[in-house]
């Protein structure tokens, strides 16, 4: 698999934790959606990790194809 799955054409709305670190799904294959859950494995991809800066909602790229992930940089208005 060189290529990401989609997962969605949409970001992903998580509420996330000031401090806290999250694993951000890259290959699309994961069942936990937008995070990492090892689907991965024996793949040429590897989760991004991002620590929360503030407590909120974070919008994280469900496309797999953001230049910001894992934030969603609107790259799936394109797919």
């Amino acid at each position: 698999m060189s290529e990401p799955h989609i997962a969605q054409k949409a970001p992903y709305k998580v509420e996330v934790t000031e401090g806290k670190t999250y694993y951000w799904c890259a290959c699309g294959q994961s069942k936990t959606q937008p995070l990492c859950d090892g689907s991965h494995k024996g793949s040429t991809f590897t989760p991004v990790a991002y620590t929360a800066d503030k407590t909120g909602d974070a919008y994280m790229c469900g496309c797999k194809h953001s230049k910001t992930a894992p934030m969603c940089d609107g790259s799936h208005k394109a797919l």
